[in-house]
């Protein structure tokens, strides 16, 4: 680093146009070539709380060293200046780059301060969604399909994330989200049977809540959570975690002496089709109205993380937050008294 002393900062505390030291974690580094043919790295930075890009072009001085050394997962004590772009939000200019030494602890640095945790402890998060799944599944060989899969991956899901840089990008990520979707398909659930109790066959809550805690199951064939960063695996990549986490189910399922297998393959069913579907088409809609309710508390959820994420975040013109590059777009600060 440059002798001039600079403040310590963190990154989500930077203001457009300022100048800094801080420590963060390179989030990625995608290379990238332009119409033009001229090549870039793509880096992302972040701390707790903010993620900001850094455009690497091959003329630099930082191009080498950032395709050849730079490890993502890695943290890394950075000088530069912190801008907010319209289009592409948080943005940083390189000055200077090294990687974080045993020094730098008695400096400032934390790791925990660069990495986005889950609310609560994973451990407590897996033993609710035991329980959950003891309250409200009634029909026992079911009960015990997803109780038996949560204690097989029990090691993995404390670790995994919910996804790789969307909602819930973090160790225990996995179990936050999926508790927070079953609580809420339990409500929507008994707010709908309650709502259309001459529904014939009425509505199948053990369902609800089994898809619902299932939903994401294949994304502990997904990613490989070994690395610093969660990185997708090759049945990730080429197969997607929808029907990896059917295949867990049905293998599962064979252990379970009992289970109905019309039930099995409903659940197989809401386990294939867990997202809204987009505009565009490509996923599928569930043909069951408890699929329905899972798929739009999972998306729900999903949003509503994104948006309390960007809210969360120093930074922003007036009212509203910096361009969230994942959501793409700012949000409104100001909701009223």
């Amino acid at each position: 680093m440059a002798t001039t002393p600079l403040p310590l900062m963190q990154l989500h505390e930077l203001v457009p146009g300022q100048r800094a030291d801080f420590f963060a974690q390179l989030l990625d580094r995608t290379p990238g070539t332009t119409r033009e043919g001229r090549p870039y790295l793509h880096c992302r930075f972040r701390d707790a709380r903010r993620t900001a890009s850094l455009m690497i072009w091959s003329e630099d001085r930082w191009f080498v060293p950032a395709q050849n050394d730079w490890q993502p997962g890695q943290f890394y004590k950075l000088r530069a200046v912190y801008s907010e772009h319209e289009r592409y939000g948080p943005q940083l200019e390189l000055f200077n780059l090294r990687p974080v030494t045993e020094a730098d602890q008695a400096a400032g640095f934390d790791p925990a301060q660069c990495v986005p945790t889950s609310r609560q402890p994973p451990s407590l998060l897996l033993g609710e969604l035991r329980a959950l799944a003891n309250q409200h599944i009634a029909d026992p060989t079911l009960q015990a399909l997803v109780l038996q899969l949560l204690e097989l991956h029990a090691e993995t899901l404390l670790r995994l994330p919910a996804s790789r840089d969307r909602a819930y990008s973090y160790g225990g990520g996995w179990l936050e989200h999926t508790v927070a979707v079953t609580r809420l398909a339990i409500d929507l659930a008994n707010r709908y049977a309650e709502l259309y109790p001459d529904l014939r066959p009425p509505l199948n809550c053990d369902l609800v809540v089994a898809g619902a805690i299932l939903h994401d199951i294949g994304r502990v064939l997904e990613f490989d959570d070994e690395q610093p960063l969660p990185g997708y695996t090759i049945a990730g990549r080429l197969i997607g975690p929808a029907v990896l986490g059917r295949d867990l189910v049905r293998e599962a399922a064979r252990q379970i002496e009992g289970l109905n297998p019309e039930l099995l393959a409903l659940l197989e069913h809401i386990v294939l089709t867990p997202l809204v579907p987009n505009e565009g088409g490509g996923l599928r809609w569930s043909l069951l109205p408890e699929g329905l309710l899972v798929q739009y508390a999972a998306d729900l959820d999903n949003k509503m993380a994104l948006y309390v994420r960007c809210l969360s975040r120093e930074g922003g013109i007036g009212p509203f937050t910096e361009r969230d590059p994942v959501l793409g777009r700012v949000l409104l600060r100001q909701r009223g008294s």
